[in-house]
C-alpha cells in the first residue's frame, strides 16, 4: 500500500508531505484547492507523459516520491524477476522532472527507465478517473477491460505470434502470386544482367592485373632501355661490367693467399656477392619485352576489357566482387522466379497451416472471453442493482470476426437503462450518471484482478447524488477491504464513510499561493462535511446533519 508520499514544486505545491494508512481515505477541498495537483503528482509516479508546465513557476524542477510497504509475496517476486529486491516488503518509487523537458526515475535509489517505471507502478497502485467513464464511450476499449477480467494474458502471447507469423507468409505469397505480365518482365530482365555480365566472363583481381599490364606496356621503351644497361653493366660482354671487374678481383685475392691472412675469406665474400649480382641480372632481364604482339595492339586490347569492365561497374557494382555478387542474386532470383508455382504452391501449404493455427486459438481466446463476459455480467449486474440501478441491464456481446493482431473477437458493452427496452449499445444510451456507476461497477470488479494494493478514485460521484452517492461510497468502502483505496471527492455522502478525511487547502504564503493539506480530527470533519452540505455559510443544522452522517457509519 502507499504509506508515504512526498510532493516538491509541483504547481501551487511547494513542498507537501503525506502519510496514509489502511482502508478508505478521502480528499476533499474547494474547486481549485489543488486536488487535481495531487493526482496529477500520482500520475508522475505512474510514468505517464506530463509537461514541464507542471514545474512551479520560479522552479527548475519538480520531484514525487512514494513509499510502498505491505508488499504481497506475488509483488516482491514479480520485481524479483526485474531485478529489484523489496526489503522488509517496502520499496521507494521516485521521479524528478527538470525543465529543460529531462526526467529520471528511481526505485530505491537505482534510476530506472521510464518502461520500466510504468511496469513497476502499475504493479503498486492504479487510478482511476472521470477519463475512465469516457472509455466505455469507445469501443474498441471494452475489449480491453474484458481481458483486464479475463486475463488472456499467456494465451494472447502465443495467439500474437501465430498473427504474426501467418501475416507474414500471407505477405510473401502475395509477392509470389503476382500478375503473370510482371513475373515475365521480371524474368526477361534478370535473363539480361546475368547475360550481359556472363559476356565479359569476369575474373576476380582481373581488373587490377590489367590495369598493371597496361601501365608497364605504355612505359615499355623506358623499361627495356633501363633494363639493357642495367644487364650490360652487371654481366654484359664489356670487361668493364660489375661481374668481370668482381672475377678479376677474386684472381688478385687468391694471389695474395697464403701471405695474407683473411684473403681466402674476402675471395668467398667476392663470390657470394658475383652470385647476387648474376641472380639480380637475370631479373632485370626479364623486365624485357619478349613477346611479337604489337605493344599498341595489347593496349588497345587491354583498355577495351577495362572499358568493359568499367560498364559493367556502373551498373551493377563498384568492383568485380560486387559484379559477381550481384549476377549470384540476380541467378537465384531467376530460379525463384521460374519456380515461382512450385514454390507458390509450398508457400500455399503453410498460409493454410498458419491460418489453421490462427483460428484454433482465436477459438480458445474466444471462449475464453465468452465465458469472462458471463462471469462479468452477473458481478456487474449485482453491483448496478446495489448502486441504484436494479433494472438496468448489463451485457457483453461476443461475436466472433476475422482475425486481428488481439484475437478474432468483436467486443462491445450494451446496456438497457429501462424495463422493456432492447439491449443497446452503451455508447448511444448512457447517461453522465449511469457512465460513471456503471464504470464504478466495472472497476469494483476489476479491482479484484489487478491486484494493485492502492486504487485511487477521482471523483468518481460525478453526476451522482444522496442515496445513490451513499451507495457509491459504501462500494468504495467496500473495496477497501481488499486494497487500500483514496477517493477525491465532492460527496458528504462519500466523504462521511471515511477511516481518514483529508481537506486540501489553498493558501497564501510569502505572496504565492500554496496548497497544504491536513489529516482531520473528529471535530474537523463534522466542519468539512458540513461545508459541503452547506452553502456560503456553515449552519447548525448542517453540522448535525453531518455528525449524523459520521454516526451512521459508525454504527
Amino acid at each position: 500500500m502507499l504509506n508515504a508520499l512526498h510532493i516538491e514544486n509541483v504547481a501551487v505545491i511547494r513542498r507537501l508531505d503525506l502519510e496514509f494508512s489502511k482502508g478508505f481515505s478521502v480528499l476533499t477541498g474547494e474547486t481549485g484547492a489543488g486536488k487535481s495537483i495531487i493526482i496529477d503528482s500520482i500520475n508522475l509516479l505512474l510514468g505517464n507523459r506530463t509537461s514541464r508546465e507542471l514545474i512551479r513557476s520560479g522552479e527548475s524542477y519538480a520531484t514525487v516520491s512514494a513509499v510502498f510497504d505491505q508488499l504481497s509475496a506475488a509483488t516482491q517476486a514479480a520485481l524479483s524477476e526485474l531485478g529489484f529486491s523489496a526489503e522488509d516488503g517496502m520499496l521507494m518509487l521516485s521521479r524528478t522532472i527538470h525543465r529543460d523537458g529531462k526526467s529520471q526515475t528511481r526505485l530505491n535509489g537505482q534510476v530506472i527507465t521510464q518502461t520500466l517505471q510504468k511496469e513497476i507502478a502499475r504493479m503498486l497502485l492504479s487510478i482511476h478517473g472521470q477519463s475512465d467513464n469516457q472509455k466505455l464511450l469507445q469501443k474498441n476499449t471494452h475489449r480491453e477491460l474484458l481481458d483486464a477480467f479475463a486475463r488472456p494474458d499467456a494465451l494472447l502471447e502465443e495467439y500474437g505470434a501465430a498473427y504474426e507469423h501467418w501475416r507474414t507468409l500471407s505477405k510473401k505469397l502475395t509477392s509470389l502470386t503476382r500478375d503473370e505480365g510482371e513475373k515475365l518482365r521480371m524474368i526477361e530482365m534478370l535473363k539480361f544482367q546475368i547475360s550481359d555480365i556472363d559476356a565479359l566472363k569476369l575474373k576476380v583481381g582481373e581488373e587490377e592485373a590489367l590495369t598493371k599490364e597496361r601501365d608497364r606496356l605504355l612505359n615499355a621503351e623506358r623499361i627495356t632501355r633501363y633494363a639493357e644497361q642495367a644487364y650490360r653493366l652487371l654481366k654484359g660482354s664489356d670487361k668493364g661490367a660489375a661481374l668481370d671487374l668482381i672475377a678479376r678481383a677474386k684472381q688478385s685475392l687468391r694471389g695474395l693467399g697464403g701471405m695474407v691472412e683473411g684473403a681466402e675469406e674476402l675471395e668467398e665474400r667476392l663470390e657470394a656477392a658475383a652470385s647476387e649480382i648474376l641472380d639480380v641480372a637475370e631479373s632485370v632481364l626479364g623486365y624485357l619485352d619478349e613477346s611479337d604482339e604489337d605493344p599498341t595492339a595489347r593496349i588497345d586490347r587491354i583498355e577495351g576489357r577495362l572499358d568493359g569492365i568499367s560498364k559493367l561497374k556502373r551498373k551493377y557494382g563498384n568492383s568485380v566482387e560486387e559484379i559477381l555478387a550481384f549476377r549470384e542474386r540476380a541467378a537465384a532470383q531467376l530460379e525463384e522466379t521460374e519456380c515461382s508455382d512450385q514454390a507458390r504452391e509450398e508457400l500455399e501449404r503453410k498460409v493454410a497451416k498458419a491460418e489453421a493455427e490462427v483460428q484454433r486459438l482465436a477459438k480458445q481466446l474466444h471462449a475464453l472471453r465468452r465465458d469472462a463476459a458471463k462471469e462479468i455480467q452477473a458481478l456487474v449486474a449485482d453491483a448496478l442493482c446495489f448502486l441504484d440501478m436494479p433494472r438496468v441491464q448489463f451485457a457483453v456481446r461476443v461475436e466472433l470476426t476475422e482475425p486481428s493482431a488481439t484475437g478474432a473477437d468483436d467486443v462491445e458493452f450494451l446496456i438497457a437503462t429501462n424495463p422493456g427496452e432492447p439491449l443497446l449499445p452503451i455508447i448511444r444510451i448512457a447517461s453522465g450518471g449511469e457512465l460513471s456507476r456503471i464504470m464504478l461497477a466495472l472497476r469494483s470488479v476489476l479491482n479484484d484482478r489487478d491486484g494493485a494494493a492502492t486504487v485511487i478514485f477521482d471523483e468518481v460521484d460525478t453526476g451522482v447524488s444522496g442515496k445513490t452517492a451513499r451507495k457509491v461510497g459504501i462500494k468504495l468502502k467496500e473495496a477497501a477491504t481488499r486494497a487500500q483505496v483514496l477517493c477525491v471527492t465532492h460527496s458528504a455522502q462519500i466523504a462521511s464513510l471515511a477511516d481518514t478525511h483529508y481537506r486540501i487547502t489553498k493558501t497564501e504564503k510569502d505572496g504565492r499561493a500554496e496548497t497544504t493539506v491536513k489529516a482531520l480530527e473528529t471535530e474537523e470533519c463534522v466542519e468539512e462535511i458540513a461545508r459541503i452540505l452547506g452553502g456560503i455559510e456553515i449552519t447548525d443544522v448542517q453540522r448535525t446533519a453531518a455528525r449524523e452522517m459520521l454516526e451512521e457509519y459508525r454504527k
